[in-house]
């Protein structure tokens, strides 16, 4: 249990019979009446985003969220199928449930699996991958003075801005949390 007091981002609850993680806190304390803990928590399942307001003594459960390292195998159909590295259980994921994550995963990286109570609801990719340019304009000789970008398909499909002296063929690396271009490999 944790009270509110002791909110935290970062910080998982369980809360209306869901999963929440708290993305913004704020300790308010007003000139008339009582101190109060205003929220905005995540829906870690649904990922809808709602606010709430509580009272620094409340208490609320925190959830245990589990990050197993797994080995991302292929796509089946509407699920993502990973191998556990240690035990080599196969998992299947709904597409749904990360797919935006897997945007720039190819098979046979190594992602975190994130589950609660047994149930598989997300999955983590690593913060920083490296993927081979497959499809992109060629780059103007001289163009290069500014910071103007171009857009390209990578191996995995996800199109990305990259400078102009990207080719296809190049390993660049890309920041998997903004999505953006981060240097060449």
């Amino acid at each position: 249990m944790i009270s509110a007091g002791d909110f935290r981002n970062g910080v998982t609850i369980e809360f209306e019979n869901s999963v929440y993680t708290i993305i913004e806190f704020q300790h308010v304390k007003p000139g008339k009446g009582a101190a109060f803990v205003r929220t905005k928590l995540k829906n870690v399942k649904g990922n809808g985003v709602i606010e709430r307001t509580f009272r620094p003594t409340d208490k609320v459960p925190t959830a245990r969220i589990d990050r197993v390292e797994m080995q991302y195998l292929y796509l089946d159909g509407d699920f993502y199928v990973f191998m556990d590295n240690n035990t080599y259980e196969q998992v299947l994921v709904p597409a749904e449930n990360c797919r935006e994550a897997m945007k720039f995963v190819k098979e046979s990286d190594s992602v975190k699996v994130m589950s609660h109570n047994g149930e598989v609801f997300s999955v983590e990719a690593p913060k920083q991958v490296i993927l081979e340019i497959t499809e992109t304009e060629p780059g103007v000789k001289g163009d290069t003075a500014t910071n103007a970008t171009k857009p390209a398909t990578v191996e995995t499909g996800a199109t990305i801005n990259v400078p102009l002296f990207c080719n296809i063929g190049d390993k660049i690396k890309i920041d998997t949390e903004t999505g953006k271009y981060d240097g060449r490999a």
